[in-house]
C-alpha cells in the first residue's frame, strides 16, 4: 500500500517508530496530487515548496522528540475560504482571485500547532455557494469515483481530494451540508460540529449564524484527531463557546448498546431514491443488531427547512458580500465612469450567477415591506425547527437517516435547475438551521458504484456520541475500505 493512501493515525504510527519521515510522505502526497489532479481538480493552489521546506522542520522536531502530536507531519488540505497568510485565499471567486491574506485563521494556527503540513487550498462553490462544486469560477471538481459526475458542495474539492487520496484529511465548511453532502458522495467521513465549538475567525462569511468549519477524513479515527485539534473557544470569535471540550478520541469505542436512535418517517418517504433509502435502512438495521434502539418517530417542520434555509442564509449573504466593492480588496473592474458604477461594475463581474441570485433573494427578503413576511417568518421557523429537535432529543439520543436524496449526478445535470438543486440540502440543512452536530459515514453503493452517506445529528456539543455510534458502525462493516480507482 502507497504512502498517500494510508490514514492519518495509521502514518502518524509509522512517523513515530520512525519507519518513514515527514518528507517522504510529503513527497509521496505531492507526486499523488500532480499525477491525478487533472484529472479531479480538487486544488486552486498547491503550496509544494511551503509543504516540504515545512515537512523537514517537523521532521527534525520528531527525531528529536519535540513533536508531540498525532498529526505532526501529517499532509493536509484546507478549503480555500479559510483564511491562510501568505497563500492565495480566492472563494473560488474572481472577486478574491488575487487576495492573500496577512495573517492565518484561528484553525489554521491550530493545525500549525499541531505541526501538520498544508499540501495547498481546495476548489469550492463560489463563496461556499452550491451543492455540486460546479460554481467555482477556476475549475469544475470531479468526483474521483466517477469524472463525470459532481463531488457535491460546496466542500467538494476537500471531500474529492481525500477520496483521491490526495490529502490524508481536509478541512471543509458546513453552512447547509457542505461538508456532509461531499463526505456522501465522495465515499468518506465528514463532521459539521456544533455551532460554536470550531472557531470561525479567518472563515470567509457566507452566512454567519449557520457557517461552520468541520473536517472530512478517511475514517472516523482521523475525524476525531482532527476535531481535538480544531476545536475549543476562540474570544476572537464572539460566538465560540467558552467550555471544556473533551479528548474525542475517547468516544472511539466498538459498543453502542442502548443507545436510542429516531429515524424521521420525512427523511425515508417520497423524494428519496429507493438504493439510497435501502442502503440507510440497511445500516439501521445494521445498528439495531449491534444493540441500539432504533424507531421511527415523526419531524412534521422538515417541509420548511429549505425555504427558511434559503431566506436565512441568502439574507446574511447579502449583508456579509457588500463588503466586495472593488475598493478595499479584491478584484476591481477596469471600466467605470464613477464612484457608483465602479461598485456597480465589479460585482457584476466578480460575482457568478449562482452568488448574485442569493444577494438578489437576500437583499429583496430584507428590504422594506417583505422583511416581516419573508425573513421574519423564517426566523420563526427556525425556533420551530429547533423545538422540533429539542423534543427529539428528550426522547433519542441521536437522530439517523440519508444525507442525500440521490448519490452523485452528472455534471450540469441540474445546474440549469436552482430549485431541483437546492433539494439536494433538504435532510442536511435543519442541523445548521438549529445549530446541531451532524456527522456522514459511508453506508453503502447504488448501482452505478457511487457513495452513499449515513447522516447522524446528534445533540448540541454531544460529538461524542456520534464519534461513538459511527467508530461502531464502521468497526462493524467495510464501506469506509472503499476506494475508487483512479
Amino acid at each position: 500500500m502507497e504512502l498517500y493512501e494510508l490514514t492519518a493515525h495509521e502514518l502518524s504510527d509509522l512517523l513515530r517508530e520512525k519507519k518513514v519521515g515527514a518528507v517522504e510522505i510529503t513527497r509521496s502526497l505531492l507526486d499523488r496530487i500532480e499525477k491525478v489532479d487533472a484529472k479531479v481538480g480538487s486544488y486552486i493552489t498547491v503550496c509544494r515548496d511551503r509543504a516540504i521546506e515545512k515537512a523537514r522542520e517537523v521532521e527534525g522536531k520528531i527525531y528529536r522528540g519535540e513533536a508531540n502530536s498525532p498529526l505532526a507531519g501529517i499532509p493536509m488540505a484546507i478549503k480555500d475560504n479559510m483564511c491562510t497568510e501568505g497563500v492565495l485565499t480566492t472563494c473560488a471567486s474572481r472577486m478574491l482571485s488575487n487576495f492573500i491574506p496577512p495573517y492565518d485563521s484561528t484553525v489554521v494556527k491550530k493545525l500549525n500547532a499541531e505541526d501538520v503540513i498544508l499540501l495547498g487550498k481546495t476548489n469550492m462553490d463560489e463563496f461556499a455557494m452550491g451543492s455540486s462544486t460546479e460554481n467555482s469560477y477556476f475549475k469544475r471538481t470531479k468526483n474521483p469515483w466517477d469524472l463525470e459526475r459532481v463531488p457535491g458542495g460546496s466542500s467538494g474539492g476537500s471531500a474529492a481530494a481525500v477520496a483521491a487520496c490526495e490529502a490524508v484529511f481536509a478541512l471543509g465548511s458546513d453552512t447547509g451540508g457542505s461538508i456532509r453532502q461531499p463526505a456522501s458522495f465522495c465515499g468518506v467521513v465528514g463532521l459539521k460540529p456544533t455551532y460554536g465549538a470550531v472557531s470561525r475567525f479567518g472563515l470567509v462569511a457566507f452566512a454567519s449564524s449557520l457557517d461552520q468549519i468541520g473536517p472530512l477524513a478517511k475514517d472516523v479515527t482521523d475525524c476525531a484527531l482532527a476535531m481535538n485539534a480544531i476545536a475549543g473557544y476562540d474570544p476572537l470569535d464572539s460566538t465560540s463557546a467558552d467550555m471544556n471540550y473533551p479528548d474525542y478520541t475517547r468516544s472511539l469505542v466498538n459498543d453502542i448498546k442502548g443507545i436510542k436512535i429516531g429515524i424521521p418517517k420525512e427523511y425515508i418517504g417520497e423524494g428519496i431514491h429507493g438504493e439510497v433509502k435501502k442502503a440507510v435502512l440497511e445500516a439501521v438495521e445494521t445498528l439495531r443488531r449491534l444493540g441500539a434502539e432504533c424507531e421511527e418517530f415523526s419531524l412534521p417542520i422538515t417541509e420548511y427547512a429549505i425555504p427558511a434555509y434559503y431566506l436565512i442564509s441568502s439574507a446574511e449573504a447579502s449583508s456579509n458580500l457588500a463588503r466586495y466593492d472593488g475598493i478595499k480588496y479584491g478584484y476591481r473592474a477596469e471600466k467605470f465612469t464613477d464612484l457608483l458604477d465602479l461598485y456597480k461594475q465589479t460585482r457584476s463581474e466578480g460575482f457568478g450567477a449562482e452568488v448574485k441570485r442569493r444577494i438578489m433573494l437576500g437583499t429583496y427578503a430584507l428590504s422594506s415591506g417583505y422583511y416581516d413576511a419573508y425573513y421574519k417568518k423564517a426566523l420563526q421557523v427556525r425556533t420551530l425547527i429547533k423545538q422540533g429537535f429539542d423534543q427529539a432529543f428528550s426522547k433519542y439520543d441521536l437522530v439517523v437517516g440519508p444525507t442525500a436524496p440521490t448519490t452523485a449526478f452528472k455534471i450540469g445535470e441540474k445546474a440549469d435547475n436552482p430549485l431541483e438543486m437546492y433539494l439536494e440540502d433538504i435532510y442536511t440543512v435543519s442541523v445548521n438551521i438549529a445549530g446541531l452536530p451532524g456527522l456522514v459515514i459511508p453506508c453503502g453503493m447504488d448501482g452505478n458504484n457511487l457513495p452513499i452517506g449515513l447522516q447522524l445529528i446528534g445533540k448540541a456539543f454531544d460529538e461524542s456520541t456520534l464519534l461513538r455510534v459511527a467508530y461502531t458502525f464502521e468497526q462493524n462493516t467495510d464501506f469506509h475500505k472503499n476506494r475508487p480507482r483512479i
